[in-house]
Order: C-alpha cells, then sequence, then structure tokens
C-alpha cells in the first residue's frame, strides 16, 4: 500500500509531466554497533529503516532532466542529459552524480523527470544523502535496463557522493540502503563487502533516536585526524607484523608491547578500533542467541570508547547515554555516527517506550535548556519499487 508522501510525490509528478511514473521507496539507516571501524578494514552493523526517501521517476522522451524536491519546493533543469556536470544547487548534485557515475560506465542516460521526497530527517546522521542517491540508481538501472547488482549500485551511490556532493563517505550507508532486510540487521565486512544477516526482533525492543539537535565545528577536522592517527599505528605495527594492512588485522597484545612506541593518543585510538571490531562480532552473537541485554552492553561499551579512547563524543551524548541507562527497559545506548553531535541510539523494551522518551527529555532540558527530538525506527527491507 503506497505511503501518503509516496502518493502526494505520485500525484506532484503526474500533474507537471502528465505521465505516470516509477514509485521507488529507499530507506535511511541507522548503525547500531560498528563506529569508525569502517575505514578501518573492519565491521559495521546497519539496518536500513522505515524513516525513506520517495521517488516518482519516468523517462520524458527529450534531452532534459528535470528534478524537484516536493518537499522544498525546488525544482532544476538541465537542458541536455549528455551534458551532466556539478551544478550549484546543493541537492541536485546527489541525483545528477547517480547519472553521470551511469554515463561513466558506458550507458547513455536519456531526460528523465523525478519528483522526491522524504522523512528521513536532515543532519540526524540517517543518511538522507545516501537514500537519494540509492533510489536514483535502483530507477535508472531499471530504465536503462543495465542489470546491474546492488552492491554496484551501492558504488555507483558512493562515487556520487565524492565527485558531486564532495563527501569522501564509506559504501555503508549506501550499502545499507540498498540491501536491507526486513527484521534483520546486516553486518557488512568493509575489507572484503561480504556480509551476513542477523534477525533482529522488533516487538521485542524498539529501537529509538535521540538527537542532541547539535553539530560541533570539530567533526570533520577530528575525523581526518583520527583516520591519520589510525594510519600512524598501523604504519608502527607493520615494522614488526608485516603482515598488519589495517587495524582490522591487529590484536590488543600487540598493540601493547609496542604502546611506548605509539604514544599514548595513538594507542588508545588503535585500541578503540580492535575493541569495536569484536564487539561487533559478539553482538552478532548475543542476537542469535536473542540476549539483547548482553548486546546493549556491547553498545554502552562502544560508547564508553567513542567517549574516552577515539575521543569523538561530547557533553551532550554523553548526557543523552547516561540519561538512558537510568531508565528501566533500556538495554543499551550509545553514540551513531561521527562524532562531536548528532543523535543517540537505543534499544527500549516497547512498553517502556513512552517512559524513556519522557525521562531523557526532561534530563536534556534540565541540562541544557533545549528540547529534545526523538524518532521511533523499525527495520524494513532495502530500495524497491512501490505497487500502486
Amino acid at each position: 500500500m503506497p505511503t501518503p508522501l509516496i502518493q502526494a510525490v505520485q500525484a506532484d509528478f503526474q500533474q507537471r509531466f502528465g505521465y505516470a511514473p516509477l514509485l521507488v521507496r529507499a530507506p535511511g539507516r541507522v548503525n547500531l554497533i560498528g563506529e569508525h571501524t569502517d575505514y578501518n578494514a573492519g565491521f559495521v552493523l546497519p539496518a536500513a529503516v522505515d524513516k525513506e526517501m520517495s521517488f516518482a521517476v519516468g523517462l520524458n522522451g527529450t534531452e532534459k532532466i528535470r528534478l524537484v524536491a516536493h518537499d522544498l519546493g525546488e525544482d532544476f533543469e538541465l537542458a541536455n542529459a549528455a551534458e551532466i556536470s556539478p551544478s550549484a544547487t546543493h541537492w541536485a548534485n546527489y541525483l545528477l552524480g547517480v547519472a553521470a557515475q551511469f554515463q561513466l560506465r558506458g550507458h547513455a542516460v536519456p531526460g528523465f523527470d523525478c519528483v522526491f521526497a522524504g522523512t528521513v530527517p536532515m543532519g540526524a546522521g540517517m543518511s538522507s544523502s545516501a537514500a537519494v542517491e540509492c533510489g536514483l540508481a535502483f530507477a535508472l538501472n531499471h530504465f536503462l535496463g543495465t542489470n546491474l547488482d546492488k552492491m554496484e549500485l551501492a558504488r555507483i551511490a558512493q562515487l556520487a557522493e565524492h565527485t558531486y556532493a564532495g563527501v569522501q563517505c564509506g559504501i555503508m550507508d549506501q550499502f545499507a540502503s540498498l540491501f536491507g532486510r526486513d527484521g534483520h540487521v546486516v553486518r557488512l565486512d568493509c575489507r572484503s563487502l561480504d556480509y551476513e544477516y542477523f534477525p533482529f526482533d522488533t516487538t521485542a525492543c524498539r529501537i529509538v533516536l535521540c538527537n542532541s539537535g547539535v553539530k560541533h565545528s570539530l567533526a570533520s577536522s577530528a575525523y581526518n585526524t583520527r583516520r591519520q592517527e589510525c594510519e600512524r599505528g598501523v604504519s608502527v605495527l607493520q615494522q614488526h607484523y608485516p603482515h598488519i594492512a589495517a587495524l582490522r588485522d591487529a590484536t590488543l597484545a600487540q598493540l601493547e608491547a609496542h604502546r611506548d612506541e605509539l604514544g599514548p593518543t595513538v594507542f588508545r585510538r588503535c585500541a578503540y578500533v580492535v575493541q569495536e571490531n569484536t564487539r561487533v562480532v559478539e553482538a552478532c552473537r548475543h542476537l542469535e542467541a536473542g540476549d539483547l541485554a548482553a548486546f546493549g552492553k556491547e553498545m554502552y561499551a562502544s560508547h564508553a570508547g567513542l567517549r574516552d579512547d577515539y575521543e569523538v563524543s561530547c557533553v551532550e551524548l554523553d548526557v543523552l547515554v547516561e540519561a538512558a541507562q537510568k531508565v528501566p527497559g533500556v538495554f543499551g545506548s550509545r553514540m551513531m555516527g561521527g562524532g562531536f553531535g548528532g543523535c543517540t541510539i537505543n534499544l527500549v523494551a516497547p512498553d517502556k517506550v513512552e517512559q524513556f522518551i519522557a525521562s531523557v527529555n526532561a534530563a536534556y532540558q534540565e541540562k541544557f535548556d533545549m528540547k529534545l527530538e526523538t524518532y521511533q525506527t523499525t527495520i524494513v527491507g532495502g530500495v524497491g519499487a512501490v505497487a500502486v
């Protein structure tokens, strides 16, 4: 059954362009555990969620590309689809970059129309941009008959973000949007791109996101610094263990043996990554056993490592996690994403969600005099067409 949003997008499309479109939904994502492990060739554990981007797309029989951001009430037009280049209209670049990637693979892109809108909160770390890219990539793959598999579509979407949006992201966000499975999280090996699904019982537990509403300016510079610190750790370890190509290959014992050589800061950064990779593997084992309490302990440990060893948390996120720990029925809580702001992700018993939201909101308002935005999400399948 089409959602009200996809019906609105469909109606807007037909009113503007006068023909019936293909309807597509592309979900945002959460990452339950496995933070800053992706660029260290490690593991992540994302899931597609029911905050989604909705699309109406069709070939228009001309050379024009016509794009409509339904939520913004803005549109963009390119006279010739064969001459795609980055635009001053920021949001259009996420879509133009996808079309350009098809062209770079030798697929001629004809004129097309696209109306899109979404319920993925902007700036909340739920990957609205990846959902936009993946939704159009799915539609163009359908219309062009290119038969690209989902992993190739994820690469197309990732490269669109690199080249047209200017964000050097990993592949997790696009992967999660395309590979999501209803009622499952998916563990991705960021080195081999092998993946495995694990059941997640949403009747026993709700995923609630708490948006701190802040984004500190440290975020981008600190991200680059952390990557460099990890690379420094690998270069030191390689002198003693030539097989270590990334922190994924290192052990805590190896780090301890060369603690002085690494120095205190690089040691802590590397120790966090090595431990976080282990936590992802253990968390999956707990899911298979149906042990949400044990899974939650891994989340709390993840947050402590991000706060103390990787030093990418902030006081707002720490207050949210501390407040969550005091509420009955909360299995686990941690910051989600790059850090220095954004959301915490919380696993909460269904009958305790209202109490959780009220308690955490009260604690946040008392500390910062800010109202807290919260989102309840359920796990859904990945990008797909919507039947009318």
